[in-house]
């Protein structure tokens, strides 16, 4: 006679059919105490899972370099096809700080869409609007 089977919650299963899309949202406040690698890496993963991770305050402009340069060395055609990654600043480029305009520093207050490239069929872009056909597995 068998024994009871353990109860497992179909949310817990990862082969329970749900070929679904998940959006990993990540705030400022996780991102701020990691190096620019940590960041990456957390990016990465999460897209090479097949999200879609949306940063509330973007990357510098080193560290999205950065994430382009250790993406193109991580893609294969049969795993990882690589990223598109759309950005727009969340404010106008007049509420920088004097000193930030002064010295040249780009604001990274930014809103960042990051997602598979083969999962991705549209990004478009405007001023006010990322738009995003994300197809399923």
């Amino acid at each position: 006679m068998p024994g009871p089977k353990a109860n497992v919650d179909a949310a817990d299963d990862p082969d329970d059919g749900d070929d679904g899309v998940r959006i990993d949202m990540i705030s400022g406040a996780r991102m701020e105490g990691l190096t620019g690698m940590e960041k990456i890496r957390l990016i990465l993963d999460g897209v090479r899972e097949g999200n879609i991770v949306i940063l509330e305050e973007g990357l510098s402009p080193d560290e999205e370099s950065k994430l382009i340069e250790v993406t193109m060395t991580e893609i294969s055609p049969d795993d990882f096809t690589g990223i598109e990654i759309e950005t727009y600043p969340k404010a106008e480029a007049g509420d920088q700080g004097f000193l930030d305009k002064l010295m040249g520093r780009e604001s990274t207050q930014k809103l960042t869409v990051i997602g598979p490239a083969n999962r991705i069929e549209t990004l478009h872009k405007d001023e006010n609007l990322i738009s995003t056909l994300v197809s399923r597995k």
